[in-house]
């Protein structure tokens, strides 16, 4: 197939997702949003597929421009298109057991179908999975390099990191509840994982997010919570950068950029959620600063960390009462988690997403210093926090992919090495034809969270993209967990094996940076909103 033929089908699928949006649109303009969500959140996965039909096709042509598109390149997209433009057309999978189908949201697919009937009857066929799962069979991969000279060094750099000091000692660290090593944390400040955006006058590289997507990506690959490390720094830097004053720069940045300061994020509320509009924590002017009193929860890296980016309200009802505090705080130990007074906290046990430690927080006239407050503005948290969730989606999203990625790996492998009925079971189509599609879908996975970083890095809105990226990779992310451990049976049932951590950790990633419920919701949003 020629990629003039993908791109025809791109085009389609475009169109009609077009009509999607304009026929929830008008139901939407009859009722409201939440009473059509159904309608709305299938108008966001249908975008989000085309997106990354389009994502894989910019892809294909970079990768035919340097001469490195080969055969299985076009084998994947062929399957990527057929199978999507399929699901589009049929029905599209929203969640484990919710389809949105075509006649739902008013819609005829006979058109469409008409247009991609060809690619969808060559992509979806037995034969070309099955040329596909020869490649893998032989050790065959799928190229990945950007023909970018940071880019590509920087994935290399990581990678080889990721394999000689994180993936042999990952499950060892899961099955312990351990935390990520001190003396791993110092090799990662080493490399600068900390401070990849931060400007160089910070102390930082000054590289952009999708450098960052890259090093999540591969980090997440050995161990999620090793990926998920730099995502605090990253928030953290962000919020300062680019809401604090130039004292609050000068004083935090530098030393988030190169580890001595490990940053948590503290928002979310036991009775809140998403709804930030309703939260409770309040602070209130002390003589010397502030004083912070009430409950948070799900606090990723609460105990070690050195510097919170705590919101609270200091106002009226409503995100405009909300500002955003910069609040140092003492690192625990075993068995003193949270020694500064006014603070205490519970750890909350997990399934996985280990090696950080999740919290329950109490605050009871906990102290924030004068000069703690972000910006030194009032009223400004909703928003300097919203500036931050594009890139905090994105990071989510390349976590997934590196997640999803381990998976792939331990299911192949495992599929090769295991024999029953006298060959590997990677000859049986049902185990070749899972592997098949778990490449495909983690590369489209990944494409589209690269779209959504190139365009945070132009310095375009992208919370729509950023939005979908996370969508789709947190999904593939579990599939690809879930089919790994299929594949290895009984055996994957074990604690001792690797891939029971890894559906584990791939579990959380459909609900934490905005559920999949919520993100498909914000995305709707944001595309009615706008006119095609």
């Amino acid at each position: 197939m020629t990629l003039a033929r993908f791109a025809d089908a791109a085009v389609a699928a475009r169109r009609f997702a077009s009509e999607a949006r304009e026929s929830v649109r008008a139901r939407i303009a009859a009722s409201s949003l939440d009473a059509e969500q159904r309608a709305a959140h299938g108008l966001a996965w249908i975008e989000t597929t085309v997106a990354a039909l389009e994502a894989l096709l910019s892809w294909a042509g970079a990768l035919e421009e340097r001469g490195r598109l080969g055969e299985a390149e076009t084998l994947l997209l062929a399957i990527a298109f057929a199978e999507y433009c399929a699901q589009i057309g049929g029905g599209l999978p929203i969640s484990a057991n919710e389809l949105v189908r075509p006649r739902q949201l008013g819609l005829d697919a006979a058109g469409f179908f008409g247009e991609t009937s060809a690619i969808v009857a060559e992509g979806t066929s037995a034969e070309t999975r099955a040329r596909l799962a020869a490649h893998i069979r032989e050790g065959g991969t799928i190229a990945e390099d950007m023909g970018d000279d940071i880019v590509d060094p920087i994935r290399d750099q990581y990678r080889r990191f990721t394999a000689e000091k994180i993936t042999p000692h990952a499950h060892g660290w899961h099955l312990a509840d351990a935390l990520v090593p001190d003396a791993l944390i110092a090799e990662l400040a080493e490399l600068g994982t900390f401070g990849i955006c931060i400007a160089p006058e910070h102390g930082g590289l000054g590289l952009g997010k999708l450098e960052m997507c890259v090093v999540t990506e591969e980090l997440s690959r050995g161990w999620i919570g090793t990926g998920s490390l730099g995502t605090r720094s990253e928030i953290a830097g962000e919020l300062i950068a680019g809401g604090g004053t130039e004292a609050q720069k000068a004083q935090w940045l530098p030393r988030i950029a190169n580890g001595e300061i490990l940053p948590t994020a503290v928002f979310t509320e036991p009775s809140n959620g998403s709804d930030l509009a309703n939260l409770q924590t309040r602070a209130t002017r002390a003589d010397n600063g502030w004083r912070i009193s009430g409950a948070k929860t799900w606090i990723t890296h609460a105990a070690r960390s050195d510097l919170m980016t705590l919101l609270a309200r200091t106002g009226g009802p409503g995100n405009a009462g909300l500002s955003m505090f910069l609040a140092p705080k003492p690192r625990g130990m075993e068995g003193d988690p949270f020694p500064a007074p006014g603070m205490s906290g519970g750890e909350i046990g997990v399934l996985g997403y280990r090696g950080m430690r999740e919290y329950e927080l109490m605050f009871d006239g906990f102290a924030v210093p004068a000069d703690g407050l972000l910006g030194d503005e009032e009223g400004q948290g909703f928003r300097q926090l919203m500036r931050t969730f594009e890139g905090a989606r994105i990071q989510t999203a390349a976590r997934a992919v590196g997640v999803g990625w381990r998976a792939y790996e331990l299911g192949l492998r495992y599929a090769l090495e295991r024999r029953q009925f006298g060959r590997p079971i990677f000859d049986f189509p049902r185990v070749s034809d899972k592997l098949v599609m778990m490449l495909v879908e983690t590369v489209a996975a990944r494409e589209l969270a690269y779209f959504a970083a190139r365009e945070k890095d132009k310095g375009r809105r992208c919370d729509v993209e950023a939005g979908m990226a996370k969508l789709l990779a947190a999904r593939i992310a579990w599939t690809n967990a879930d089919n790994a451990l299929q594949i290895h049976g009984g055996n994957g049932y074990a604690l001792e094996s690797e891939i029971s951590r890894v559906l584990c950790d791939a579990r959380i990633l459909n609900i934490f940076e905005g559920a999949a419920e919520i993100q498909a919701h914000v995305i709707a949003r944001g595309l009615l909103a706008a006119r095609n």
